[in-house]
């Protein structure tokens, strides 16, 4: 899909303040270009495209996505929204005063990106025959190509991908302590908290997953209104999202805090 109609949005938006809370940014696609608007702040922010949703465009290209570099990621490459990001070094030095370490890991990954760990993970799970099951199956921690929340530059992975390193006695158990009682104060929420009645759909729990909200929420909000599943194409096991209702069930899956 490579629309270019831009969706006007005229829509409110309160920030999520709950204390509740998945590399490089290169493409093998033509970029698209995606312009930007100013918000209330002051603050620019893309504008909300179908290519922008769902990661069909080169943030590195973009003006409003920054470099995350040394001390607050482990490697170069990685970019984040600027707004985003500078509410992310606020966090990052009040956890440091309070002893607390924060490292971004993963950042805004592309389309192309997300493809690679989707069609990475579709050729592992080759024993799963049936393409529904298989899907889903990848779909417990990983997004399909065009859905995933890490495409808009909002969202960002820190410390470790497993969640017993944040549990018990891991050793980011206090990293996620201080997110929980802290995170919000900065405008991050985690999206992925545990499956249940409250959240019945979607991923797995995802300790390490965290998200802008001021911006998430609107983007989230607007996908789920104009993307359809019969839009998410062009790897291995698309034609899955229909059956599964990628749309309702894993771009809409997030907590009640992060809607």
């Amino acid at each position: 899909m490579t629309q270019k109609l831009f969706l006007v949005i005229t829509l409110g938006f309160t920030a999520c303040f709950s204390a509740e809370p998945s590399g490089n940014v290169t493409t093998t696609t033509e970029p698209t270009a995606v312009s930007s608007t100013e918000t209330s702040s002051g603050v620019t922010s893309p504008e909300i495209t179908t290519d922008f949703l769902t990661g069909r465009f080169n943030p590195a290209q973009h003006p409003d996505f920054v470099a995350v570099g040394k001390p607050y990621a482990t490697k170069p490459g990685m970019m984040l929204q600027k707004e985003v990001f500078e509410a992310y070094k606020k966090m990052f030095e009040a956890a440091k005063k309070d002893g607390i370490s924060l490292t971004v890991i993963s950042s805004t990954r592309t389309f192309e990106q997300q493809k690679n760990i989707w069609e990475g993970k579709w050729t592992r799970y080759a024993d799963t025959k049936d393409p529904v099951e298989r899907a889903k199956r990848i779909l417990e921690y990983s997004s399909m190509p065009g859905s995933s929340r890490h495409h808009w530059g909002t969202d960002l992975d820190v410390n470790d991908l497993n969640n017993p390193a944040f549990e018990g006695k891991g050793a980011h158990a206090k990293v996620y302590q201080w997110l929980v009682k802290h995170a919000a104060e900065y405008g991050f929420g985690q999206p992925y908290t545990p499956l249940g009645e409250a959240r019945p759909y979607g991923y797995n729990e995802e300790k390490w997953h965290w998200s802008y909200l001021p911006l998430a929420k609107k983007y989230r909000e607007t996908y789920v209104k104009t993307i359809k599943d019969s839009d998410i194409n062009g790897f291995k096991g698309a034609e899955t999202a229909t059956d599964i209702k990628v749309v309702e069930r894993y771009v809409g899956g997030v907590s009640s805090f992060c809607k």
